[in-house]
């Protein structure tokens, strides 16, 4: 009977002091692992990335491990609803549409389109610039949709082209003067390619990319923002994305920024109560 007692006290003792993580199952989450520099395949095998970096930190302060599966980008939301992911570590830029059927954490980027020229061209000061010129894009994108529909409004040309890599080779080639891309990839492209240089941002088209949830998920988004939160105060956020993307966030920039509220401001499922993160 001692005995007994003795192996049930210990027992009790070891789960006690065993960490959160151990007594937790791990957070499961998933991402497109073909966007580079978000999420892309490793040498060795598994996924790469900003954004893979960016969330096994932020469940690392939540006391979790952190599960990441790979798979294609508009399969993600429906296997989240569905209960197979607790949230998704893939760039989701968070809209109205989108807001009313899912939760969003805060942003911790800003996504919006930005061109990329020739190491050398005459800098885009504004869209009048690309009067008379060609553009490139990532053939099926929202910046082939965009070009397509303001074409013939700004007097540009658009090439399509199967990737963005071959997007941004026809401009250093110089077959075309610049390519339309999204922010984080224009930035991480002028990282690789020393003849390729980041450069006009349309800031009308400006979002936040956050982390979605499944609806009624309030106490983990609560959560996750706020190591979103933490990370964004001790400069974590910040340094990932020069890391990843080239360049050092501005001051204003989402990855500085700690937004008041749960959520993303003027969304569905914002909540306005102020919340003071704790790390």
């Amino acid at each position: 009977m001692r005995r007994t007692l003795a192996a049930c006290l210990l027992a009790f003792s070891a789960l006690a002091a065993a960490p959160a993580s151990a007594q937790q199952p791990p957070l499961r989450c998933a991402v497109d692992g073909t966007f580079a520099p978000h999420a892309f395949p490793r040498l060795e095998g598994g996924v790469q990335g900003f954004n893979i970096d960016l969330f096994r930190e932020a469940a690392r302060r939540m006391g979790r491990e952190l599960t990441i599966d790979s798979a294609s980008f508009s399969g993600l939301v429906p296997a989240m609803n569905a209960g197979r992911y607790d949230f998704l570590c893939a760039p989701t830029t968070a809209t109205a549409e989108r807001a009313a059927n899912m939760l969003f954490t805060e942003g911790y980027l800003y996504t919006a389109f930005q061109f990329g020229i020739r190491r050398g061209s005459a800098p885009i000061r504004s869209m009048d610039d690309l009067r008379g010129k060609a553009i490139t894009v990532n053939k099926g994108s929202a910046y082939d949709a965009w070009a397509a529909a303001n074409a013939a409004r700004y007097g540009f040309t658009v090439q399509t082209y199967d990737t963005q890599t071959d997007a941004v080779q026809a401009v250093v080639s110089g077959r075309a003067y610049a390519n339309l891309g999204g922010n984080t990839v224009v930035r991480y492209a002028a990282t690789r390619t020393p003849q390729f240089v980041a450069d006009f941002v349309m800031t009308d088209t400006r979002a936040h990319w956050s982390a979605p949830l499944p609806m009624g998920a309030t106490a983990m988004r609560v959560e996750l923002e706020n190591a979103l939160e933490c990370m964004k105060r001790d400069g974590t956020i910040a340094r990932l994305s020069q890391q990843w993307f080239g360049t050092a966030p501005a001051a204003d920039d989402a990855e500085n920024t700690v937004f008041p509220g749960t959520g993303v401001p003027g969304l569905a499922g914002y909540d306005p109560t102020p919340r003071e993160p704790r790390c």
